[in-house]
């Protein structure tokens, strides 16, 4: 997978992203985490091969997330949908 490490101080938490690279709120929430100095990997699914997409969008489903971007995967449990810094805030104790 075309997976992308950003590096940060705050590495309390494992941060996942799927994002897409034209997308402004996965822009958003990207700059956030990086702002607050939180370690995160992301994959911009619209730049993958057809194979990793399929199996991240698999990756979705068994986790019965919504299919829309970004999506936050933190701790492989919490689930975060869309640019809600609030949440971010209160999941990573930011």
């Amino acid at each position: 997978m075309m997976v992308v490490k950003v590096e940060g101080s705050k590495r309390g938490h494992k941060v996942f992203l799927y994002t897409l690279s034209t997308c402004g709120w996965c822009k958003k929430t990207k700059q956030f985490l990086k702002d607050n100095a939180v370690e995160y990997e992301y994959m911009d699914i619209d730049t993958c091969t057809s194979e990793e997409r399929q199996s991240a969008i698999q990756d979705l489903k068994t986790r019965k997330a919504p299919l829309g971007f970004p999506l936050a995967i933190i701790d492989d449990e919490t689930l975060i949908s869309g640019f809600k810094p609030e949440k971010y805030k209160e999941v990573l104790n930011l």
